[in-house]
């Protein structure tokens, strides 16, 4: 596919290379259309030779090809990374100034907004205006990831990683849908640990790659995202709000804090059903004969407390609109899956089967979504972006 990659400038222009680098290699043909100031940070020389395809920034070169409405207009997809505050305040009004505002004006493909600033210019009123103005016409603005920034300033404005702006951009390419825009969604991923003194826990397998599926889809989708992760070792989704927790506890408290406006909770995570009666507050040592026995406790149970909460909320109290749990099970998938739905009061339960090899820490997945009410959806055996589009897919009809 053909993918016009809009660089403008600030610091970051210089992982944008990363970026080309990730579309050429997956065999994507990339035009490289940068503003002027994004050439004092890197040269057309380096667009060039990686694109393997000419660079410029202006309407004014190779006119009697009219780069700036044919660019546009033959792209399948044109994303802008990093998309500074100029940019897009330019792009939010229409303005067509140089090669890359020209483009963004004859563009009928999908657009994708990386933007990278300052905290204080990302959070400014004029900037939230115009990435609002440029979301209600349907491009896919990323917010920007919590970090350090120029100098030895730190906040909401840096870059998201190269790598997880592409996943966003190959979900777009797929063809994902614009249901989930102005939604505000919640997705746990990852597995909880409970503490049996300061060095051992008892925790699951679960690596947190289905959460983290679910929750790069939703951004594609348009949603804003709220991603509480349990111990999971992967970069952060490009435009979610992560918020990292330990132990069952932590997560029900950063669940029930997003939910209160949340549209819907997809309660990805692997969440420990009992913890240690006692926690020791120093390393339990190795003694001679057996050890003492480790008293365990029910944790609470989350997702059954979403429902609770909502089946009891007053018409002016707000929140999820719909819920998904998820149930890993080794014996009777379905028959447990079928009464964990109705225990549970949630909407969709993604049912699957786990054990060596599968669902946990694996790329793929196979699933059946049980339906309130009756139905199930199987998702067959493959990438687990399949069965997050699936619950999307779901979620965006019950919202709608």
């Amino acid at each position: 596919m053909k993918v016009v990659l809009g660089v403008s400038g600030g610091i970051a222009a210089y992982k944008a290379c990363e970026l080309l680098r990730l579309f050429t290699e997956s065999g994507h043909e990339v035009r490289v259309v940068p503003t002027r100031e994004a050439l004092k940070f890197v040269g057309a020389p380096t667009w060039a030779a990686l694109s393997g395809n000419p660079v410029s920034a202006e309407v004014w070169d190779d006119v009697h090809e009219v780069p700036h409405v044919r660019i546009g207009k033959g792209a399948d997809l044109v994303v802008v990374a990093p998309a500074t505050a100029d940019v897009l305040a330019r792009a939010a009004h229409g303005l067509a100034g140089d090669l890359l505002t020209n483009t963004l004006l004859t563009a009928t493909c999908p657009v994708v907004f990386a933007p990278a600033m300052h905290t204080e210019m990302w959070q400014h009123p004029a900037t939230q205006a115009n990435v609002t103005t440029l979301r209600e016409r349907g491009a896919v603005v990323i917010d920007p990831a919590v970090g350090r920034l120029t100098g030895a300033d730190t906040g909401p404005g840096r870059l998201p990683d190269p790598a997880e702006i592409f996943q966003v951009c190959l979900r777009v390419l797929r063809g994902s849908p614009r249901d989930l825009a102005g939604r505000k969604v919640v997705v746990s991923a990852g597995g909880t640990r409970e503490a049996i003194d300061p060095v051992r826990y008892i925790g699951n397998r679960s690596s947190g790659l289905q959460g983290y599926a679910l929750a790069r889809t939703a951004v594609a989708r348009g949603a804003e995202v709220t991603l509480v992760a349990a111990n999971v070792a992967l970069p952060d989704p490009a435009g979610a709000k992560v918020v990292r927790v330990e132990s069952t506890a932590e997560l029900r408290e950063a669940v029930l804090e997003a939910s209160a406006y949340a549209d819907a909770v997809v309660m990805a995570a692997a969440v420990a059903d009992f913890r240690p009666a006692t926690r020791h507050d120093s390393k339990i040592k190795k003694t001679d004969g057996e050890p003492e026995p480790i008293r365990l406790t029910k944790n609470p149970d989350i997702l059954a407390e979403l429902g609770e909460r909502r089946r009891r909320a007053s018409a002016a109290e707000r929140g999820p609109e719909v819920i998904v749990g998820f149930a890993a099970e080794t014996d009777d998938v379905l028959a447990n899956g079928q009464a964990k739905l109705a225990r549970k009061g949630c909407d969709l339960l993604v049912v699957n089967q786990v054990g060596e090899g599968l669902a946990f820490g694996t790329p793929d997945n196979a699933a059946t979504v049980l339906v309130a009410g009756g139905d199930a959806v199987e998702v067959p055996f493959g990438p687990k972006e399949d069965l997050a589009d699936t619950v999307w897919d779901l979620v965006a009809t019950r919202l709608a």
